[in-house]
């Protein structure tokens, strides 16, 4: 039991003694997710991970960082927070697999206006959760209690994610050519992205959230708005040890016109068909009510699809059959042609 206490600073709004329950409350959370490497306790100054030699012989590492957004302002209203931790791990694992990485290690860090321990334990459960889907260890965190800067009600979440891939087979678009497929794997529904939009486009309010959408068999607006993130780690990696993956895209902030010529390359062109976009009625109901033209649904949100994958058309069925049997919704939504724009929408 630490003997650290002041006062003085409780009186001043930081709680240093909550700030130790938190950590002892969220060290189960933590236990879950322990991968071979990991050689350190939560608590220390330092996460430490071993990369095995046998596994990686020329490893390259891979890194991204990123946070939920907005989307927590939905979670502050709801008063739900076991979910948000998951999105955090999405946006940055999503991001580093499209390199073909192997996420080995993800830290957070909690900025919160007062230090409420249960609510911390609710959000690390949720990072927990997303770190076992990504495979990946959570070795470390930081959690900063900072009374005037936020509101007691308030926080903001982020993460970092490490991982490796052997150099030889990181995938980075130059085997594309014309011809390849573009598969699509199925999003949760709106993620992590374009929540400035959904709260102009809705009540933000806590009535406003438990209207019912019959389009989602009674589920409330709240519901289908804080849909977690799905992670496409495990299936990204499957597909890698089947065929030939030529380039991955992880469809996030900016929709398909930001994203997906990031994955295409020089003088080529991504395209896209429309028709073959299973959009979610998610999208519709934002399209219709915020009367939003669908350029800019398609340059604002994932519209349904949350990651794409290219590959050669002769390796196409095999690719899907590897998708599904990894538990995926895959679907072929356009091709690569020759051309200078990298995307077009048809």
């Amino acid at each position: 039991m630490s003997k650290s206490f002041s006062e003085s600073y409780k009186a001043a709004g930081v709680d240093v003694v909550a700030g130790y329950k938190s950590v002892e409350l969220i060290k189960k959370h933590v236990a879950k997710t322990h991968i071979n490497g990991v050689l350190s306790a939560i608590g220390g100054f330092g996460g430490l991970f071993e990369i095995d030699t046998n596994e990686f012989k020329h490893p390259v590492l891979v890194s991204g960082t990123d946070g939920v957004g907005t989307k927590l302002k939905l979670a502050f209203i709801m008063d739900k927070h076991d979910t948000i931790g998951i999105d955090c791990v999405a946006m940055c694992v999503n991001d580093i697999v499209c390199s073909g990485a192997k996420p080995l290690i993800f830290l957070d860090y909690i900025a919160v206006g007062k230090n409420v321990p249960e609510k911390i334990e609710k959000i690390v459960s949720g990072v927990a959760d997303g770190c076992v889907m990504a495979g990946c260890a959570l070795i470390g965190g930081e959690t900063a209690e900072m009374p005037g800067f936020y509101s007691e009600d308030e926080y903001d979440i982020a993460g970092f994610s490490v991982g490796a891939v052997e150099k030889e087979r990181i995938i980075d678009s130059s085997s594309q050519e014309a011809g390849d497929v573009l598969i699509g794997l199925a999003s949760s529904g709106v993620h992590s992205n374009g929540y400035s939009l959904v709260r102009k486009v809705f009540d933000m309010t806590e009535a406003g959230l438990k209207r019912p959408l019959p389009e989602y068999e009674g589920k409330t607006l709240g519901e289908v708005l804080l849909a977690p993130t799905r992670i496409y780690v495990k299936p990204i990696l499957a597909l890698m040890n089947e065929v030939k993956v030529k380039s991955v895209c992880h469809v996030t902030g900016g929709g398909f016109y930001e994203n997906i010529p990031r994955m295409i390359k020089d003088g080529l062109c991504a395209r896209i068909e429309k028709a073959k976009v299973p959009v979610l009625p998610i999208f519709d109901i934002i399209k219709r009510e915020g009367n939003i033209p669908e350029r800019d649904m398609f340059n604002t949100f994932n519209m349904g699809i949350g990651m794409v994958a290219a590959v050669a058309a002769d390796e196409c069925e095999k690719a899907v059959k590897t998708l599904e049997a990894a538990g995926e919704t895959p679907y072929i939504i356009g091709s690569i042609v020759s051309g200078e724009d990298k995307i077009e929408i048809i």
